[in-house]
C-alpha cells in the first residue's frame, strides 16, 4: 500500500478553506497531520476573519483534526511574521509535514510569497482550488451543503449590510458588480458552520456589527502587515472593515 504524503493544512475558519478541505479529504492523497491557523494574539481571534477562537476550537473538534494555533502579534512586521510562520513550520516539518494545503484561488503573488518560503524550509505548497472558476467554486460550496456567514466585509467593496450574512443565493445576487463571488480580492471572510465533514452543526448567535480602520504609521508604509489579509505583501492600510461578532451558543 502507497504512503500518503504528510501535509497540514491551513485553516482559516471560511468558507474557501472548507471546499478546498472537503476536497482533499475526497482525494485521500494526503494524511493531514493538523490543521493551521494563525491566530491575532491580542484578540485571540482568527486573523482578519475576527472569529473567536472558542469557534475555532469547536470547528476542529467538528472536524476531528488536530489544531496548531500560530499567536501573531497585532500588525507584525513582515520580518516578524516571516519568522514566526517559519518556526512553526519547522516544528511541524521535524514531524514528518513535506507540504502544506491552502486554499488560494487566483492571486499570483499570494501564492509565488507561500511557495518561496516554503522552498527556504523545502516544503511544498498543495492548491486545490487554483485557477477554478470563483462562480463554479461558490456554487459548489452552497450546492453541497455549507453554510457560512460574513464576519468581516471590506468597505472599499462592500458596506455595512453585507457583514453578519449568510452566503447564499440572495447574498451572491446582492453582490456589487465587480466583487468576486468568493471575496478573492479580500472583499469580505466568512465563518463556516456547517459542512459535510462536520460530526454536527456549530450553535453561535449573532453579536454586534463594529467598524474597525487599519492605519499606517505613515502613507504607503508596508513594514507592518496583517497576517491574515487576502495578500501577504499588501496590507490593507487605510482600508475600514465591518465586523460582525459570533458568539458560541
Amino acid at each position: 500500500m502507497c504512503l500518503k504524503e504528510t501535509v497540514i493544512f491551513n485553516w482559516s475558519g471560511g468558507k474557501d478553506s472548507a471546499l478546498c478541505l472537503h476536497k482533499i479529504l475526497q482525494e485521500q492523497r494526503f494524511g493531514i497531520m493538523c490543521l493551521l491557523t494563525t491566530i491575532s494574539q491580542p484578540y485571540q481571534r482568527i486573523s482578519m476573519h475576527g472569529v473567536r477562537v472558542e469557534l475555532l476550537d469547536i470547528q476542529a473538534e467538528r472536524i476531528g483534526l488536530p489544531l496548531v494555533k500560530i499567536q501573531i502579534p497585532e500588525m507584525p512586521t513582515m520580518e516578524v511574521y516571516d519568522n514566526t510562520m517559519a518556526a512553526a513550520l519547522m516544528n511541524l516539518k521535524n514531524q514528518g509535514v513535506t507540504a502544506s494545503v491552502f486554499g488560494d484561488i487566483f492571486l499570483e503573488d499570494l501564492r509565488k510569497y507561500r511557495e518561496d518560503k516554503l522552498a527556504e524550509l523545502n516544503l511544498k505548497g498543495v492548491f486545490p482550488l487554483w485557477k477554478i472558476p470563483t462562480k463554479k467554486l461558490i456554487r459548489e460550496f452552497i450546492d453541497i451543503g455549507f453554510k457560512a456567514i460574513t464576519t468581516c466585509v471590506n468597505d472599499k467593496y462592500l458596506d455595512k449590510s453585507f457583514a453578519g450574512r449568510i452566503i447564499d443565493d440572495d447574498f451572491l445576487n446582492d453582490l456589487p458588480d465587480g466583487v468576486d463571488p468568493c471575496g478573492e480580492n479580500g472583499e469580505y471572510h466568512s465563518f463556516v458552520y456547517d459542512a459535510p465533514f462536520f460530526s454536527k452543526p456549530i450553535g453561535f448567535e449573532k453579536g454586534e456589527i463594529v467598524y474597525r480602520k487599519y492605519t499606517a504609521s505613515e502613507p504607503g508604509d508596508q513594514s507592518t502587515v496583517d497576517p491574515g489579509t487576502t495578500n501577504i505583501a499588501d496590507s490593507p492600510f487605510n482600508n475600514g472593515f465591518w465586523y460582525c461578532d459570533l458568539l458560541p451558543r
